[in-house]
């Protein structure tokens, strides 16, 4: 199996279970939420290059030009909504900030901001999935039939 395909499952697994306070807890989502960024950051620099190529190859010519453009937007609108979700959580923090000697005005913004962003973020990540379940459906395939030595 592809090394970015456990990457992208473990994050996928990682933000539905940090995307479920009422389960983990809100400490611990805070914590954990600091932790699936860092999994995300991780799979987002995995798939900077492909972006980035879709991105320059948007404005082409060609039938997959609108897929091109619209995944580059998806990956753009995935990134600002993932900053977003981040500051805002550390702003409403209860324990990450604590910890850290931190405090920050402004909860009632953030918290609304921290719900719509968490909301937009997920049926975002819902259309990633989506789009892409084919292509990991095919590595996943293809790993599974590479013999291991």
């Amino acid at each position: 199996m592809s090394r970015k395909l456990v990457i992208d499952a473990v994050a996928l697994i990682a933000y539905v279970v940090v995307s479920l306070p009422s389960l983990t807890g809100v400490a611990p989502h805070e914590w954990l939420g600091l932790a699936v960024f860092l999994v995300l950051a991780v799979h987002l620099a995995q798939h900077l290059g492909q972006v980035a190529s879709s991105a320059r190859r948007a404005g082409s010519p060609g039938p997959a030009r609108a897929a091109r453009a619209g995944r580059t937007v998806l990956a753009c609108l995935l990134a600002v909504a993932l900053a977003v979700v981040m500051v805002s959580g550390l702003m409403v923090s209860g324990a990450v900030l604590p910890a850290l000697g931190l405090y920050a005005e402004g909860y009632y913004f953030w918290n609304p901001l921290h719900a719509v962003s968490a909301k937009v973020l997920l049926a975002l990540l819902l259309v990633h999935v989506f789009i892409n379940a084919r292509a990991a459906w095919g590595l996943w395939r293809q790993g599974r039939k590479t013999p291991r030595g």
